[in-house]
């Protein structure tokens, strides 16, 4: 093997369009692999040094790796954004994540039983490296940005250029003179070979860093300065030469290389690589015999000691074979044979308990199957017997049901509104003996079930009894319901939400909107169950937008998905966006008022959610060398509990109370080291919130923070006794002494997360519903509720506060201070929409055509007043398709259904001199991917709701959706055909005393069929509608007409009676009208074109080209609706719009006149 070393060609990738820059270098010790790292966070194997193309597999978060680290048996690597670091298998499998939570900015290259990682916390950690977890963590003064574990400490090199060496066994900086600072602006680069440490690092000149050229030298056993090896170039990465313990590899960006023998400065080598790129990895093989060089091309440069001709491995020997990506076993072949036996096949692989384990819940209490009844005897005396059968004739006495099992009872309990005989037995007391380690079954995960009738047939009553509706789950992001009902029933903050959606907001996608529109049809509801999709709608939008990616709920539920971090995460999201939102300064209302303000001066008030839960307090920083102290002012929204540290052997443990929890948490006491400006020392500051009790907010929004073991311990009940309180005493800061003035804060409500056995999670709702919303109860008096999505239950005050195991954990906590609540002032807040904007044409397409307009707004004379009735029907288009399970026996069970969004709404004037004259005519602008149009059932193309495409009227759901709650609250009674699972897709409540639906005025219960529209407009109106596709303002005129038609059949009291016909004359044509026909006779060839204009061609009268029953049956329904012709002259406002059938076919009744 020659000294020296010789460049060999390059390893590169050519397939990707735009290369992605070598991020990290890794060699692997025991076979012929280099790992490589790249900057879009994927790890990629390269085998033999002619660079063939091996494993690649991501390690999360999208953006470049930071380190790599290969031992014998694994791969470890963490990312930029991947908030944690993995170990994975050379075939990609991967074996374990720790997940920080936050950024890992440093990570050990040892591959001994345990290693350290740093985090952006900044936390120092030490894990296992077979199992992930956490053996050792401390907190540490600054961001280590570099890692070593040479021997028996722990070296790290930090941002703020300090070197210090680390006990492994509490992993706690030495003092004294055990830390140096090696470089004034940071470590760049950390290496350690004996007893020598080598640093490379930035310094500053004239106030800017730049590149040391000195790689500093220290003596491990004292931190002692040697003598600096020089590098003009400006040093960019060091490299240990292995098996040359004493020698450096010293690389620039430009792609100098020097080596160097740190014991004789004097003895060199010098290379430059032919790279086209800046160098941005480095790595050296176990032998010494490669240098790996990544640049930003995304090629890797190699250098080779071998010599020319010769080839050896990455590892410098004959070692374990190359491993390729893990695949399959193959299935085994079988001979398939009458006689071959089914166990050849095998037991698949499974993680839950076979049904062929039997356990004694299986076991039936008793026969629900009686032996066979005993043979009647006249049987028995005229029975004969041939060849060992025996029969005989049936009498007559015993003739009627035969061969009928008798079954077991059925299970009570249905769970859809079609089902019968459902008997009401459900969350009651339960008959067995109580377990805290049992979840209750009010607390565990409740599933939306789909019947054929879909979505609505769903009986959610059977799961809610009281007045207070619970929240839909088979949507997106709706782990957000928990954090919904906290805000619903926190008055002070609904308040602010309704009266956000009264205000002009310009923001399309507006959280403070939408919170508003939920809470207001939750408040409408009464205990009717409610959905809030535009909501978890906006939350994916907004958390994409944020690159909140985190927040956005993908319905992929792992072991590793903790509710309970996004829940918080989700929290803090929310209260900022809240008061981001809510700002209109300088005009915010002043919710608190004081008697020191002017009532004249214009209120220099902040966001109004920041003054509800806004911790407005100093930072007070204290020198603990010179006693100088600073102040800077702290705004907070949310306060993160902070527990306290497991104490040692020889400490006496505390428990500590709710109260002085919350406390700590508020003031949140942290020590740091810096330099003191004051005294110009390095000194370790104390920092503390300071704020005054009087300052403390009327709303105090807490993320528990439970994450570990030891912090659910904090809060398990003791002794019988609970560990929250419903009251609190919270004392603020006064001149670093604690506040002799104390404010009350009463517990509102919670989120709490709910963890299985098998580690799956879900979160619940636990508030106190106020006073004024009470509903008092002859048999219980509840003022606390779980809110388990659409399971709403009561519970006394014990069960509420109490946390009896770990399978539930709290998330986040609302108090209301007692003395302040009752003082807020809302009267500044906007309380109704403007009803103007039902008199504007709202459009914001750019190529509407005015031929397409068929709305006109209403007149400010024409604004609805309570009882004014208007016709509606919307229309919907898909935007994720249904997800359904096909099991073996050919039946399917729906796992979630289709999610629809509104896509056209039409309401029209259904009384007055402009009746059946649309007033909104809207198709809604969407930002999301329409899957599907649904044209046949809605009408809706693409192109329809694109702005820059469409031809209607195209409006903002959000402005939608005002005027919609406008008309709800001006008291309008809408008329249309199945508008309940219209106005639950439109996240819209409307008393049923406002709603007239045709499909339950034509109804008869008994028949158990409700009919379509069509049919009825066919039938009952004689006119042909929805022929092609669905026209919303044609439905909602069919819907107002068949309302009408209902009127004057009730005034003439024949309704039920032509009801009845109507459903005999039903049942023949199947329900459906029937198809017009197309040829005239067999010999006549099939006629083409238009249905109309064949249609046309038809006898105009019609009447004598229908069958006599029908005749008879259908004119007489007509002649009882319908006045006269001659009672209105001209066109009447219901046409203008609508264009009955040319001419009736002979299945078609005669146009109804009016």
């Amino acid at each position: 093997m020659a000294t020296t070393y010789r460049q060999t060609a390059p390893i590169t990738y050519q397939r990707d369009v735009f290369p992605l820059p070598v991020t990290a270098l890794a060699f692997d010790p025991v076979s012929d692999t280099l790992w490589t790292g790249l900057n879009s966070g994927i790890v990629t194997a390269y085998y033999t040094p002619q660079g063939m193309r091996g494993v690649t597999f991501p390690i999360g978060g999208g953006l470049a790796v930071k380190r790599i680290v290969a031992s014998d048996s694994n791969v470890r690597a963490y990312g930029v954004a991947s908030e944690g670091v993995g170990a994975w298998g050379k075939g990609g499998v991967n074996k374990w994540n720790h997940r920080a939570n936050v950024s890992v900015t440093a990570m050990s290259c040892n591959t001994t039983s345990m290693f350290g990682i740093a985090t952006a916390t900044p936390e120092l950690m030490i894990l296992n490296s077979h199992t992930g977890s956490v053996v050792q963590r401390s907190p540490v003064s600054s961001v280590l940005t570099h890692l070593l574990y040479p021997s028996t400490h722990l070296v790290s090199g930090s941002s703020d250029g300090f070197l210090r060496l680390h006990d492994p066994r509490n992993v706690m900086w030495h003092d004294g003179g055990n830390s140096v600072r090696a470089h004034i602006g940071g470590i760049q680069g950390l290496e350690a070979s004996g007893n020598y440490i080598y640093t490379i690092g930035l310094g500053t000149r004239q106030g800017r860093p730049y590149p040391d050229p000195l790689v500093k030298v220290y003596d491990i056993r004292a931190l002692k300065p040697l003598p600096p090896l020089p590098f003009a170039s400006g040093p960019a990465f060091i490299n240990i030469i292995p098996k040359r313990p004493s020698t450096l590899a010293i690389t620039s960006h430009q792609g100098l290389v020097n080596i160097v023998d740190a014991s004789n400065p004097t003895v060199n080598e010098f290379y430059q690589l032919d790279a086209p790129s800046y160098i941005t990895a480095t790595a050296v093989s176990a032998t010494g015999a490669y240098l790996a060089f990544g640049d930003t091309d995304g090629a890797v440069h190699l250098m080779s000691a071998a010599e020319e001709g010769a080839s050896i491995p990455f590892n410098g020997f004959e070692g374990r074979p190359i491993e390729w990506a893990d695949t399959p076993e193959p299935l085994p072949e079988i001979d398939w044979t009458d006689t071959t036996p089914l166990n050849i096949i095998g037991m698949p692989h499974y993680n839950e308990q076979l049904l062929s384990s039997w356990t004694p819940d299986f076991i039936s209490n008793g026969l629900h199957y009686p032996p066979p009844p005993k043979i009647p005897q006249v049987i028995l005396n005229t029975m004969k017997i041939n060849d060992n059968v025996a029969y005989a004739a049936l009498p007559k006495e015993l003739r009627g049901r035969r061969n009928v099992a008798v079954t077991a009872p059925r299970r009570p309990g249905g769970r859809f509104r079609s089902g019968k005989g459902r008997q009401e037995s459900e969350l009651d007391t339960p008959i067995y003996e109580y377990d805290p380690d049992v979840i209750p079954r009010p607390y565990r995960k409740v599933e939306i079930e789909y019947s054929k009738f879909g979505v609505e047939d769903f009986d959610f009553a059977y799961y809610n009894r009281t007045d207070y509706s619970g929240l839909e789950t088979h949507i997106s992001n709706s782990y957000t319901n928990a954090m919904v009902q906290v805000m619903h029933y926190t008055l002070p903050i609904r308040k602010l939400a309704k009266s956000h959606i009264a205000t002009d907001c310009p923001r399309e996608h507006c959280l403070l909107c939408e919170l508003g529109f939920v809470v207001r049809m939750l408040e409408d509801a009464r205990g009717t169950n409610c959905q809030a999709s535009n909501f978890c709608k906006t939350v994916g939008f907004l958390a994409q937008m944020n690159n909140a990616i985190e927040l956005i709920d993908f319905g992929r539920e792992t072991a590793e998905l903790s509710y309970a971090h996004m829940i918080q995460s989700f929290h803090r999201f929310l209260v900022d966006h809240l008061s981001s939102e809510g700002n209109s300064f300088p005009h915010n209302p002043v919710l608190i008022p004081s008697p020191a303000m002017s009532p004249g001066l214009i209120s220099p008030a902040p966001a109004p959610i920041t003054q509800l839960v806004g911790i407005d307090a100093k930072n007070v920083i204290t020198c603990s060398n010179c006693k100088a102290v600073r102040e800077k002012e702290n705004m907070t929204h949310v306060i993160d509990m902070i527990y306290p540290r497991k104490p040692l052997s020889n400490e006496p443990s505390v428990d500590p109370d709710f109260a002085s929890l919350l406390r700590t948490s508020l003031l949140r006491p942290t020590t740091h080291k810096a330099t003191c400006q004051t005294c110009k020392h390095f000194a370790t500051f104390e920092s503390k919130r300071s704020i005054r009790s009087r300052d403390l907010p009327p709303l105090l929004a807490v993320n528990a923070a439970c994450h570990s073991e030891e912090a659910h311990k904090v809060w398990r009940d003791n002794r019988n006794q609970t560990f929250l309180k419903p009251s609190v005493e919270l004392h603020g800061q006064l001149e670093g002494m604690e506040d002799p003035e104390g404010a009350i804060y009463d517990l509102r409500a919670m989120v709490v997360q709910v963890v299985t056995k098998d580690q799956g999670s879900h979160l619940v709702a636990i508030v106190k519903v106020p006073d004024t919303e009470r509903t008092f109860d002859q048999d219980h008096d509840y003022s606390w509720y779980l809110l388990n999505d659409f399971v709403v239950r009561g519970i006394a005050e014990e069960e509420a506060l109490s946390f009896p195991s770990n399978w539930k954990v709290p998330c986040v906590l609302y108090l209301e201070r007692v003395d302040l609540v009752q003082r807020l002032d809302f009267s500044g807040l906007p309380t109704t929409i403007d009803r103007s904007i039902l008199c504007r044409d709202t459009n914001i397409a750019m190529t509407r055509d005015k031929k397409y307009v068929k709305h006109k707004p209403l007149r400010p004379d024409e604004l609805p007043k309570p009882g004014t009735l208007v016709a509606i029907d919307a229309e919907f288009v898909s935007m994720q398709q249904e997800e359904t399970e096909f099991r073996s026996d050919g039946t399917k069970k729906v796992l979630r259904p289709a999610r629809l969004s509104l896509a056209r709404v039409s309401v029209l004037r259904g009384e007055g001199p402009s009746e059946g004259l649309p007033f909104i005519d809207d198709h809604i602008h969407t930002s999301e991917v329409i899957v599907d149009y649904l044209t046949e059932f809605s009408g809706i193309r693409f192109g329809d709701l694109d702005p820059h495409m469409t031809r209607y009227t195209l409006t903002p759901l959000k402005l939608v959706y005002k005027k919609l709650r406008l008309l709800v609250d001006l008291g309008c009674i809408f008329i249309g055909h199945g508008l309940s699972k219209d106005f639950r897709i439109i996240n819209v409540f409307v008393p049923p005393e406002q709603v007239i639906d045709t499909v339950d005025l034509y109804f008869l219960p008994s028949r158990q069929r409700r009919l379509s529209l069509r049919f009825l407009a066919w039938f009952v109106l004689g006119e042909n509608i929805q022929t092609d596709t669905h026209d919303s303002i044609e439905d909602a005129l069919s819907a107002l007409r068949l309302y009408k038609g209902y009127q004057t059949l009730e005034s003439a009291d024949t309704f039920d009676e032509k009801l009845d016909e109507l459903y005999r004359e039903g049942k023949k044509y199947n329900w459906r009208p029937p198809a017009p026909p197309t040829a005239v006779s067999s010999a006549t060839p099939t006629m083409v074109g238009n249905v109309a204009t064949q249609m046309a061609q038809m006898n105009m009268n019609g009447q004598q080209m229908m069958p006599p029953n029908m005749m008879n049956s259908r004119q007489s329904i007509m002649q009882t609706l319908m006045p006269g012709p001659t009672q209105f002259s001209g066109q009447h406002p219901m046409n203008m719009y609508h264009t009955p059938s040319p001419s009736p076919h002979p299945f078609s009744p005669p146009p109804w006149n009016r």
